[in-house]
């Protein structure tokens, strides 16, 4: 039979079959285990979805009917803006965590207004590039091209806003409730969508508009 240990009761010496828990004070039951996988999953069908939206691109990326291709529509200049307020709104986003777990719920505030600042620069210019276009014809009506780039880049374009109302969302529960291990847990996992945007438009801005440019 094997042996079983016992906890030691506290001020006691412990034997060589005993151990003692320790409290850490962290959360690590089967919720946050279970929110963290579960946003994993969604973050995944996610993937699936701009995978699915690339693949089209990547079929119907050629086929301007006789109308503008990406050289005459693209101006890299403001694209490469839009792409460093995005990027340096995850650089951002990392310092809120750091002061999150650090305690320091006022810099963690700060920190967020100025991810969200750089999100509503980018979607301000994702919007002003669609205006322009529709202003100039390129409609998702005018080609196969424009209709593939409207559908992937306006996706992008919502799931950054998503992310952005959902980082108000959360300043207002943190402010309510503070820094609580379901704030902290709701904060990681802003964190993973935040990131992923990022990724997703790297591949955008690469696949769609230097390529197009460049080729």
């Amino acid at each position: 039979m094997t042996p079983t240990a016992d906890i030691a009761p506290y001020g006691t010496v412990a034997g060589p079959n005993d151990f003692y828990v320790i409290d850490d004070g962290k959360d690590h039951g089967p919720h946050e285990t279970g929110t963290i996988l579960g946003f994993w999953l969604y973050l995944m069908s996610d993937c699936l979805i701009f995978g699915i939206l690339f693949a089209v691109h990547a079929v119907l990326g050629q086929n301007y009917a006789a109308g503008p291709a990406p050289a005459d529509l693209f101006d890299l200049g403001d694209i490469l803006i839009a792409t460093f307020a995005l990027l340096f709104s995850s650089i951002t986003y990392g310092f809120a965590m750091i002061a999150m777990h650090e305690g320091n719920q006022r810099l963690m505030t700060i920190w967020l207004l100025v991810t969200a600042v750089f999100g509503m620069i980018f979607l301000g210019m994702t919007l002003a590039e669609f205006s322009h276009l529709i202003h100039i014809g390129a409609t998702p009506m005018a080609s196969a091209f424009l209709s593939s780039f409207f559908i992937l880049v306006g996706t992008h374009a919502l799931h950054v806003m998503a992310g952005t109302i959902w980082l108000f969302v959360l300043l207002v529960q943190m402010q309510t409730h503070g820094l609580t291990a379901e704030n902290k847990r709701r904060m990681m996992c802003l964190s993973l969508f935040w990131h992923f945007l990022d990724l997703i438009w790297i591949a955008v801005f690469s696949f769609v508009y230097l390529t197009g440019v460049v080729l």
